[in-house]
Parts: structure tokens; C-alpha cells; sequence
């Protein structure tokens, strides 16, 4: 009986650990229902985020379907998607983006090393917008049809693997 004492403490630390160890390497999940899906875009006008870019608006989402991008200059898991958006508005993809919490010359390197996929870029300092977009994060991708509706929302970094579901995403808001 005095065997079973002595090894307790560790058999409660390998559980505890095992614990642990299960939730660190669960998988992401990448999925999550927006109540802001099927929904309008929520008004707002923002200044541009970059020099020679236009700024943003609810009302610049005409002409068909297209990437809201919400990202930041500081965001590496932005720059890590970077090469993805750039292969996206290759095939012809538009790309807006809403820069948070952020500032001109920031956003202006970040476009120079990374590439700028993007037809506008709106500055968002007090990520208010973000909020109302129901974003909680960088990077936030979001689909919006011609009259503005949001179709499709992507949490994080849109990966390689992304692609054909983000495209697919694009065709149903036509």
C-alpha cells in the first residue's frame, strides 16, 4: 500500500500533463459562424491607410464579389499571408483591407516588403470598425457581395490550403 502512496504524485502530474499536452496540440479551428453573416456590411468611411491608395467605405462594395482584408503592419501571421493575397488578385481577386491600430508609414513599409494585393486600404486607429465588423483579431478575412452583404468569414491567415474554399466562397456571393 505504501508503494501505490509514493507513486500518486507522479501519475497525477503525467494526467495533468496529458491534459495540457491534448490542448496545445488539438487542432485550430478555423471555423466560426459570424452573426454577421448574410448581413450588410456596417456603414463607416475610413481616411486611407496608405500613400496612393484610396481610403475605405461601406459603400465602395459594388461591382461584384470581394476580400475585405483586416490586417496590420505589425501582424506577422499578416505578412505570412501576404504571398497568398498577392496570388489571389493575380487571378483577378479585388482586395480591400482595413488597416487596425496602425499608422501611414507603418502600413507603407509593410506594403514594400510584403506586396500590395489591395485596390483600397482604410486606416482604422481605434480598430472601431473591426469591432463592428464582429473581427476579433489580425489577420480577418471577410467575402462581400456586389450589394454588400457579408457571405463568408475566414479567421487568420488565409493558408495555401484556403485557397479553393476562399474562391469558392467568391463564386457563391456572384
Amino acid at each position: 500500500m505504501r508503494r501505490f502512496w509514493l507513486w500518486t504524485p507522479l501519475v497525477a502530474f503525467a494526467v495533468v500533463f496529458g491534459v495540457i499536452a491534448f490542448g496545445l496540440y488539438r487542432p485550430d479551428d478555423r471555423t466560426h459562424a459570424s452573426k454577421l453573416i448574410g448581413k450588410p456590411v456596417p456603414p463607416f468611411k475610413l481616411a486611407p491607410a496608405a500613400t496612393g491608395k484610396p481610403g475605405l467605405a461601406n459603400t465602395d462594395f459594388s461591382g461584384g464579389p470581394r476580400l475585405l482584408n483586416v490586417f496590420a503592419s505589425w501582424c506577422v501571421p499578416c505578412m505570412a499571408e501576404a504571398p497568398i493575397l498577392g496570388e489571389l488578385s493575380r487571378k483577378g481577386v479585388v482586395i480591400d483591407a482595413i488597416a487596425i491600430r496602425d499608422r501611414q508609414p507603418d502600413v507603407d513599409a509593410f506594403l514594400t516588403r510584403n506586396g500590395n494585393p489591395f485596390r483600397a486600404i482604410g486606416l482604422d486607429p481605434a480598430s472601431a470598425v473591426q469591432i463592428s465588423l464582429g473581427s476579433s483579431g489580425v489577420p480577418e478575412t471577410f467575402v462581400i457581395d456586389s450589394k454588400g452583404i457579408i457571405r463568408h468569414q475566414h479567421i487568420g491567415e488565409i493558408r495555401q490550403g484556403d485557397v479553393p474554399r476562399i474562391l469558392q466562397a467568391l463564386k457563391d456571393a456572384r
